[in-house]
């Protein structure tokens, strides 16, 4: 599949232009290993060393769906791996928004700060996720890109009034995305999908 296959295939499921849009102007080739760019534009997860996976599009753009971003928000990923996610939230939330990224392989935090070395709204940290990014937050949304049974307190405490968090939640063998948003200090679930298989959320 080449990249216009991928686009179309992501507007026949019905994403919004703006999710849309955010794949067509990020390279994905550019944030997978050598042996894996022929592949890069399959609706595919693909290795990327160290037991970590990029995620296929279709769950991501399902993920972005679920996070209703807004241009000018602050949003964080625990799990940012290559930073290819980074890169989507960076061009929907555009220049004036500010993206965190917080990896917990010091090889794949690298990586990405590579990768990313030319977006000015993007900042990764390589340490655990566990206890969010306090030092920066609130936070407009959350976006959890690991397998994990329940979200850390400390994590949903750093979500603005009506922010957002998504995670993927359940068993380490398949999980269900959960979208749950901040209403006045309590967590309500506002969407569930079920079906979906991330890596583990390493401590």
């Amino acid at each position: 599949m080449k990249k216009p296959q991928l686009l179309q295939t992501l507007k026949e499921k019905g994403f919004p232009e703006k999710i849309a849009n955010a794949f067509e102007k990020v390279q994905r080739e550019n944030f997978v290993p050598e042996n894996a760019k022929k592949l890069a534009y399959e609706n595919i997860a693909l290795p990327i060393g160290n037991s970590a996976t990029i995620s296929q599009p279709s769950t991501i753009a399902t993920m972005l769906l679920l996070l209703q971003l807004e241009k000018n928000q602050k949003v964080l990923e625990i799990g940012s791996g290559c930073g290819y996610v980074l890169a989507l939230l960076s061009e929907i939330v555009g220049e004036k928004g500010k993206v965190f990224g917080i990896e917990v392989v010091k090889e794949l935090a690298e990586t990405s700060k590579e990768n990313l070395k030319e977006y000015g709204n993007v900042e990764i940290f390589n340490k655990n996720g566990k206890n969010g990014l306090p030092e920066k937050a609130p936070f407009d949304r959350i976006l959890i890109s690991a397998a994990l049974k329940k979200i850390p307190e400390e994590v949903l405490n750093q979500l603005k009034e009506n922010g957002i968090v998504v995670a993927p939640l359940g068993s380490k063998s398949m999980q269900t995305l959960n979208s749950i948003k901040r209403v006045k200090n309590e967590f309500i679930t506002i969407k569930k999908i079920p079906g979906f298989v991330f890596v583990p959320f390493l401590e």
